[in-house]
């Protein structure tokens, strides 16, 4: 284990939060049971992030494909989103968490909108941890509004179309204030990406483990920064 993990390990990690609704129908209990549980593994992991030297961790709490999920399921998340917000919002900023969202937000209810808007106020100072939480989001979306954005400054004269390279289009993401994920860990044992920061996850390390997400513990969680903290990133170029 390398002596000291917080100048090797990642400095953001991005993680698809997979199998709460298996992990609750496995114990004979609806699909929100297994949410409302996963909710609680997220509190644990955002304090594991600064001992471990993860400066930003980001979540994918709900992507513009899962609208396609029954309208209870729907109803119930963006309820358990509005919960979430209202709960730790003080919590969050007395540990220093600045918290941001990502997403197509006008696709969600108002209600909602103002507890996020109001949490990024109150946290806006924080500097321990950066949580960035994407909801109504996807990766092949974010990049159409991007694309949008700078073709509206292109048409207006405040880009030429020499100046759009891939320095350019990252300032008009969602994430244009953050670093790109170092590490990408996806529970439950699928091995795909599901649309998820496409565009900066490009020279990420990925993990797939089998864990369910509400199983997901701090512990497990080390173990996967140790093992990033030991491989070679050498981004197309040959180790020396």
């Amino acid at each position: 284990m390398p002596e000291d993990i917080t100048a090797q390990g990642p400095r953001h990690v991005a993680i698809i939060m997979d199998g709460n609704g298996r992990w609750a129908q496995a114990r004979g209990r609806p699909r929100l049971f297994g949410h409302h549980a996963g909710a609680k593994r997220v509190k644990e992991i955002v304090r594991a992030c600064k001992p471990l030297g993860v400066k930003y961790l980001t979540i994918f709490g709900f992507s513009t494909e899962n609208w396609k999920r029954t309208q209870s399921e729907v109803a119930g998340l963006m309820s358990l989103f509005r919960a979430y917000i209202r709960k730790e919002a003080r919590a969050l900023k007395a540990e220093g968490v600045r918290v941001r969202f990502i997403g197509d937000r006008p696709g969600l209810d108002a209600k909602l909108r103002a507890l996020m808007d109001e949490l990024e106020e109150l946290t806006a100072e924080n500097d321990e941890v950066n949580l960035t939480i994407a909801l109504n989001y996807g990766g092949r979306d974010e990049v159409a509004r991007a694309t949008q954005r700078l073709a509206e400054d292109v048409q207006a004269g405040r880009l030429k179309p020499e100046e759009v390279n891939e320095e350019t289009l990252p300032k008009y993401l969602d994430t244009c204030v953050l670093p790109d994920p170092d590490l990408v860990i996806r529970t439950s044992g699928e091995a795909r990406i599901s649309n998820f920061l496409l565009w900066q996850s490009a020279y990420a390390e990925y993990e797939f483990i089998d864990t369910l997400w509400p199983d997901f513990s701090e512990d497990e969680f080390r173990r996967l920064v140790v093992s990033y903290s030991m491989r070679d990133r050498r981004f197309g170029a040959v180790s020396a």
